[in-house]
């Protein structure tokens, strides 16, 4: 009798929890009029909790810090990705809070613990042969528009500017011997970016053929003008789109190709070639330099890429080569 009472407390239990599960989730949908996808999101968070807890003979409702930390190496053990472990995580936080708040338990097991770093995503990177591709492209194409094509693509590449930066770059940004172009960032500062040769010889030229993009008898103060943009000037979108249909016609997937990744292409093309990297962060107007190390990273992964492909310990080379 006693071991028959012994399985009915246990079970009890069982469903005591599956309760103040079930009543945070009823709260999740009721109060806060989360769809029934997130619930089940939150439901699959929380079993899988609840599974590990259960292997060390605890409750979910009443564990402790440790446990959650466990629970946390776990998944990093089992090479779960950082954004996973944070969800779960957050999962938790919601769910204890709610404990607390129903007077259930008086603390928070999760207040201490810090979410995984996520890690920053690396940006996508053209190599120098795509960038030759794009410009051998761009100067197949007829001028006038040729022209604009090739002096937007050298500008970007050898300046790192931001999208909104180029097309909204006003002529007197230029100086008279084109060797810089003082550009107004975020923010209102201002930045000087010297400019290569292939890009003041595409600007001459662009320039040469400029007025046939302004209305007779008119003037416009852009550098790159658009007779039907509200603004006066070639917008981002219509150069995203001239990118991609340059990437096309190169030989390149055109969602490879965008303005943002030229920028990205001029940073670490510069560093590869050791550039130092305050200039670079100086160039790309970027306030805090950590923003700028990004590119460090790309290039450490090229580099790892490089020895895991053709390191003769790798295993990964072909048989013959060199």
């Amino acid at each position: 009798m006693q071991q028959g009472s012994r399985r009915s407390f246990t079970q009890r239990e069982t469903i005591s929890l599956s309760r103040r599960a079930e009543a945070f989730l009823e709260m999740l949908a009721v109060e806060r009029g989360a769809s029934p996808g997130t619930v089940d999101s939150y439901r699959n968070d929380l079993k899988s909790f609840e599974k590990f807890v259960t292997k060390l003979g605890e409750q979910s409702f009443e564990t402790s810090t440790g446990t959650v930390r466990g629970f946390m190496a776990s998944m990093g053990g089992a090479g779960m990705a950082p954004t996973t472990m944070s969800r779960r995580l957050s999962a938790l936080r919601q769910y204890f809070g709610f404990l607390v708040a129903e007077g259930v338990r008086n603390d928070d097991p999760t207040e201490a613990i810090e979410s995984p770093r996520r890690g920053r995503p690396l940006p996508k990177v053209l190599s120098e042969s795509d960038v030759e591709k794009l410009l051998a492209g761009a100067h197949a194409v007829q001028a006038p528009r040729g022209a604009r094509l090739i002096a937007m693509v050298e500008l970007l590449y050898a300046t790192g500017l931001r999208v909104s930066e180029l097309v909204g770059l006003p002529l007197g940004a230029l100086a008279r011997d084109r060797s810089v172009v003082t550009v107004r960032g975020k923010g209102g500062r201002e930045r000087i970016v010297p400019l290569s040769l292939p890009a003041r010889e595409a600007i001459e030229a662009w320039i040469s053929v400029r007025s046939r993009f302004i209305e007779k008898n008119k003037t416009s103060p852009w550098l790159f003008p658009s007779k039907s943009a509200r603004e006066g000037h070639l917008t981002r979108g219509m150069f995203a789109q001239l990118l991609k249909e340059l990437a096309v016609g190169a030989g390149l997937p055109a969602s490879s190709v965008s303005p943002h990744v030229l920028r990205h292409a001029f940073a670490s093309h510069l560093l590869a070639h050791d550039a130092d990297l305050r200039s670079v962060q100086q160039m790309l107007g970027h306030a805090d330099i950590s923003t700028t190390q990004i590119y460090t990273h790309v290039l450490d992964e090229r580099l790892k890429s490089l020895v895991r492909n053709y390191h003769p310990l790798s295993g990964n080379m072909a048989s013959g080569t060199v």
